[in-house]
Parts: C-alpha cells; sequence; structure tokens
C-alpha cells in the first residue's frame, strides 16, 4: 500500500490545494487513488465537493458519512472503527471526507498515545485507528495510491495520521516561517518515528490488528506559488529558496551535505507556480485548475495557462510516483 502524507506545520502554503491537484493527476494517469480529509478544517473535503452533498454527509441530526463516523465508537466508548463511507468522485478517484468534529479526537490519540507503552490494547486500537480506516478503505476500492491531508500544527491528530503514512511530502512557500517549519517537522518526525518503535515493541503478542509501519520516510519536498519573471523567480523569494536545500538536508534527512544548490537537489520534487487568477474558477467548477474548459470561464489567456497547469502538474505527479515504492 502506498500511503503518502502531505505535511507542513506553517499553514498557508497551499498544502490542500496540492493535494487536490496531484490526487485528479495521479486519476488521470490510471491510478486508483483514495484520498483521506484528516484535516479538521476539511477544506480538502470542500474542494472536492458541493454545499449541497456536505449537506447530506454533515446533516444536523444522525450519523456524519464521513471520518467522524469512522471514530465515533471509539470516542464514545462503545467499540471499534466504522468502515468508512468512500465518496465515489471518479472512477479512479475516492474520498473519505472531512469532519470538523474530527478534533474531539485529539485529547483521546494523546491519552492513548503513552499508555501503549504499557502494552495496553485498547490504546493500540485508538493509535491506530486512521491507519485500520485507511486499511479498510484501500481494500474496498483497490486503490493504489492513498493521499492523506493533515493540518498545520504538531498535535495528537496529526501524529496519528502521518504514522499511518508511509512516505512525507513537505509543501513550502519560500519564506523564514516555512524554513522555521522544517527546523521544527524533522526532529518531530524522528521523535514520532522512534516513539513508535517503543510502542511496537510494547504490542501483545495476540493483537492482530493491522499495524502500520510508522517510518514516515521524507520523500522531498515542493515549492509551493512561486512567483517568476522573465523566467527568473522574483530575487525576494530567490534567496528563501537557495536555503531551502540545506535546511532539508540538516533538519530533515540528518544529513552532512548542505551544500546543495536548489537545481541539483533530489529531494526537490518540484517548483509550482502560482496559478491564483485561475483558483476563484476551479473552486466554483469544483474541478482542478487543469481540467477547466472554456464552459467554465477559462479562455483566451486563461486557456493557456490551464494547458501549462495540466503539463506541470503531468510532470510533478509522475515524479511523486516514482518516489513512493510500498514499503514492505
Amino acid at each position: 500500500m502506498k500511503t503518502l502524507a502531505f505535511f507542513n506545520n506553517k499553514g498557508g502554503v497551499g498544502k490542500t490545494t496540492l493535494v487536490y491537484h496531484v490526487a485528479w493527476m495521479s486519476s488521470e494517469l490510471g491510478k486508483k487513488v483514495l484520498a483521506i480529509d484528516l484535516d479538521p478544517q476539511s477544506n480538502l473535503t470542500s474542494m472536492f465537493l458541493e454545499d449541497s452533498r456536505l449537506e447530506t454527509l454533515w446533516p444536523d441530526e444522525g450519523r456524519h458519512k464521513s471520518i467522524l463516523d469512522c471514530i465515533t465508537p471509539i470516542l464514545e466508548g462503545l467499540g471499534d472503527i466504522n468502515e468508512a463511507h468512500i465518496e465515489q468522485i471518479t472512477t479512479n478517484l475516492h474520498l473519505i471526507a472531512g469532519d470538523l468534529g474530527l478534533s474531539g479526537f485529539e485529547d483521546q490519540l494523546s491519552e492513548k498515545w503513552s499508555k501503549c507503552l504499557d502494552g495496553d490494547r485498547a490504546a493500540f486500537r485508538v493509535t491506530t485507528a486512521f491507519h485500520r480506516i485507511i486499511y479498510k478503505a484501500v481494500e474496498k476500492v483497490n486503490a493504489d495510491i492513498v493521499l492523506i491531508d493533515v493540518g498545520p500544527n504538531l498535535g495528537a491528530i496529526n501524529r496519528a495520521a502521518i504514522i499511518a503514512g508511509n512516505h512525507v511530502i513537505m509543501p513550502l512557500a519560500p519564506g523564514l516561517f516555512s524554513l522555521q517549519g522544517l527546523k521544527n517537522l524533522g526532529p518531530m518526525l524522528k521523535e514520532w518515528r522512534d516513539g513508535w518503535k517503543k510502542r511496537m515493541n510494547e504490542k501483545p503478542d495476540d493483537l492482530t490488528i493491522p499495524m502500520p509501519k510508522g517510518v514516515m520516510v521524507p520523500a522531498g519536498y515542493i515549492i509551493m506559488q512561486h512567483v517568476e519573471r522573465r523566467k527568473s523567480p522574483v530575487k525576494a523569494f530567490q534567496k528563501w529558496v537557495d536555503k531551502i536545500p540545506s535546511v532539508y538536508n540538516e533538519y530533515i534527512l540528518y544529513s552532512s551535505n548542505t551544500s546543495t544548490s536548489i537545481d541539483q537537489d533530489e529531494n526537490r520534487i518540484g517548483l509550482i507556480k502560482n496559478y491564483q487568477s485561475l483558483m476563484p474558477m476551479a473552486q466554483d467548477a469544483h474541478k482542478p485548475i487543469f481540467l477547466l474548459k472554456p464552459s467554465d470561464g477559462a479562455i483566451g489567456a486563461h486557456a493557456q495557462s490551464v494547458t501549462n497547469c495540466y503539463l506541470d502538474f503531468k510532470k510533478l505527479t509522475n515524479i511523486i510516483l516514482q518516489k513512493i515504492e510500498p514499503i514492505s
């Protein structure tokens, strides 16, 4: 199972937009994709679905057809996970919808993380809930790849979500805050990885539920919303872009190789241009930018931008797919 989480504890870098477009492009390339929204803000879900459908999935009364329903038995102390409702977007693209109520899971996940060290069976069931929800959903839709969207923080929900991902990609906006985010994120990933390994050593032998590997392999970074002028990034951004390879190598990979240039850095998956002028059209149409049609308003110069966006995301997604091999 190829599971990939997109993570940066600095918000506002375009992470969810990236997940959405990579999910669509992966399906365009023939992959069966399962996207799962584990950010309590549920922005990925709102990108995929219209408000009328969201009202059906999140009724005022009764069960939600979302990630919240999957964990409700745990939250209420009445049992284990429910099977996920899987929303079919296209033949190859599926979604487990997010829910604002997911934030109520934070305290339980935090508490049970410690209790795993005592070999507590219930603690392992809670901590692995996301992984097991994904595991069952993958079997149901025969997904080739799972894309996980999480919020911009280092809390217990994200820890459980990232542990469920075999690989992690970090979207970055060129700037001081993203670089500081990398410096925070690297040590935290190591702490989570080492912490899960310790907990697996305490797992009861007769507990046979599917367990995540917890390897969280860094698959690289993507520079978001870079602006070009005469085919060169604006100087204000360039100084921050130039610093990314050394910071990534030092704090994410713990490598002594900190002299790599941005153009030669094998960890750089790509640079995504700013397509902000097309985003309102895409949001209204509930489509990725690269599938906008003239009937959606993509005419004239916008039509060329749509074509460019398609080529950009096709190249980016192919690189991503090459980088995330299944982990046995």
